[in-house]
């Protein structure tokens, strides 16, 4: 085939010769180039995004002066076998598979064939007839099997089609198995400024426990998303009733005796290609609906195994409310997010609703230079009431901090009402494809409402992170984080003689390895251990070690 581009009398061939000859070429081309063969189901796309022309002007991208002009235009009016992309253009330079030319050569012997039997043979030239008898038999075994190909996917559509469970969901699963221990004191922790003779011991046993997600995710335009979340599980907490302190607390914990509960329901749109817009109508959470910077360890099925070492505290302002949130990213390195989420926005009553009870706002700028580095500042805005009484002790579990933290910095006022101030900064950097960087720091105002009203207290935190991808294995994953979980570093609050601030200062330390067995099945043996829980010196280093293992499905 390349002989005849090199033949003097090339040009003086037909239209369809010289057209199929060129299309053959390209082939040819294609397939030096990629060895790969357009799938089935890429060519019913591509066919299906094609249209008939009537005229060679009808291609934005096909001058007069383009070597193949003539051809084309012969083609077209003459013979009617032409199409073109719904915007207009011909893409003549563009290199295809001979699975695509034998498509489109049985459109071309279809039309012939009809021009034939509709006796308008007298458009069909003898020579070209056996030009096109020529390239039929040279690509019969291509139409052979793209036909195989396609019978085979038509009766597999057709399988599908009658099983199907839907055709907008796709249901995702997730279950976790943990086996868990804590060991290391005696004593539960208890806050600075508390007599260490009133601890409670800490009585703790071997756990064997699980949680179990499945994910029923909708999509009727194919860039949104619809989530229902079911959730069972049994993990008891290792926080304040069982330690003394809510930094032991694993990332995947959390009890319902493993009755089935929708725990989750959003919807997620584009706007445009520049903004996308999440409304949570149950569970919402900032760290699922804007960059948390930690993406090796954010999971809490198959990240950090603590609750405090999956991201800043500061994404977890009004977890599981209910509000929206808009990112808005265009095709630049900045991305602007904001959001906002109400805990009770499903109650009437006097200080609850959308806007009159516990919420949360919050507002982030990322910069992603390039693919190694990305940074963020974030503020958020923060309400916890209980329901008009002034109270926070019973508002779903919502603390200030989400209980990652101290109980001086999780309730700094006594269960008074308040309002507060979040500032943090997060980066993450790649060095390299497997190893990853990253850590955060955060400061927080809170101003007390009530009874504690005309009181301030101040918190810090901050953690350092490095992950190993690929570590032993392909998807395994090893980690480390340090850091300090939130702290009450001052408050003017003074309740039954105990100011609530913190004294000393908890340092979080944690290791694990993601052991990817099969794409479906990790194995991650983990050890937590707390210096100094809650914040006081007086109190005994805590361990938890965990070994959980995440099935997905």
């Amino acid at each position: 085939m390349k002989k005849l581009f090199k033949t003097k009398n090339f040009l003086k061939l037909s239209p369809v010769v010289v057209a199929a000859t060129f299309f053959a070429a390209n082939s040819a081309m294609a397939s030096e180039v990629n060895e790969q063969v357009t799938s089935v189901s890429q060519l019913t796309a591509q066919s299906d995004n094609l249209g008939q022309v009537t005229s060679v002007s009808q291609f934005s991208d096909v001058q007069p002066t383009d070597w193949a002009f003539q051809a084309l235009q012969s083609l077209v009016e003459r013979y009617g076998c032409i199409a073109g992309y719904p915007n207009g253009t011909y893409r003549g330079n563009r290199a295809l598979t001979r699975y695509e030319f034998a498509a489109g050569l049985n459109a071309c012997l279809d039309r012939v064939n009809e021009l034939i039997a509709t006796a308008t043979a007298d458009l069909v030239r003898k020579e070209d007839l056996a030009t096109l008898q020529r390239l039929q038999e040279e690509f019969s075994a291509e139409l052979a099997t793209l036909r195989g190909r396609v019978d085979a996917l038509e009766a597999r559509t057709a399988e599908l089609e009658a099983n199907q469970f839907s055709t907008t969901t796709k249901l995702v699963g997730e279950a976790i198995f943990n086996i868990s221990d804590i060991f290391g004191s005696d004593d539960r922790a208890v806050p600075s400024g508390v007599n260490q003779a009133t601890a409670q011991d800490l009585d703790s046993n071997t756990i064997f426990a699980n949680r179990v997600r499945l994910n029923l995710n909708s999509s009727f335009f194919g860039t949104d998303q619809l989530q229902t979340r079911l959730q069972a599980r049994n993990i008891t907490p290792y926080g304040t009733n069982v330690t003394g302190t809510d930094m032991t607390r694993l990332g995947f914990d959390g009890n319902n005796n493993n009755d089935i509960e929708i725990d989750k329901l959003n919807y997620a749109f584009n706007l445009s290609e520049a903004i996308r817009i999440k409304v949570d109508a149950f569970g919402g959470e900032f760290y699922e609906n804007i960059n948390n910077f930690n993406p090796d360890l954010a999971s809490s099925g198959r990240g950090a195994i603590s609750r405090f070492g999956r991201f800043n505290p500061i994404y977890r302002q009004g977890n599981g409310g209910a509000g929206a949130t808009i990112n808005l990213n265009p095709k630049g390195p900045i991305t602007v997010s904001a959001g906002y989420l109400a805990n009770r926005a499903n109650n009437p009553n006097d200080g609850s609703g959308l806007l009159d009870g516990s919420y949360a706002a919050i507002g982030q700028i990322a910069f992603q230079p390039n693919q190694a580095f990305n940074i963020g500042l974030t503020y958020a805005h923060t309400y916890l009431n209980r329901g008009g009484t002034g109270n926070v002790n019973n508002i779903g579990g919502n603390l200030l901090f989400d209980a990652t933290g101290s109980q001086y910095a999780n309730n700094p006022f006594g269960g008074n009402a308040l309002s507060s101030d979040h500032y943090a900064v997060e980066a993450v950097l790649r060095l390299g494809p497997k190893i990853t960087v990253g850590g955060w720091y955060g400061y927080s105002e809170a101003q007390g409402k009530g009874a504690a009203s005309g009181n301030n207290a101040y918190f810090e935190t901050y953690a350092a992170t490095v992950s190993f991808r690929d570590f032993g294995r392909q998807g395994s994953v090893l980690a480390f984080i340090f850091g300090q979980p939130p702290k009450a570093t001052g408050n003017d609050f003074v309740q039954n003689g105990v100011r609530r601030q913190d004294r000393d200062t908890s340092y979080h330390l944690e290791a694990l390895y993601k052991l990817q067995l099969s794409d479906n099945i990790a194995v991650t043996p983990g050890v937590l251990v707390i210096l100094n829980p809650e914040h006081n010196d007086n109190n005994d280093a805590i361990y938890v070690g965990t070994l959980r293992t995440t099935f997905t499905f």
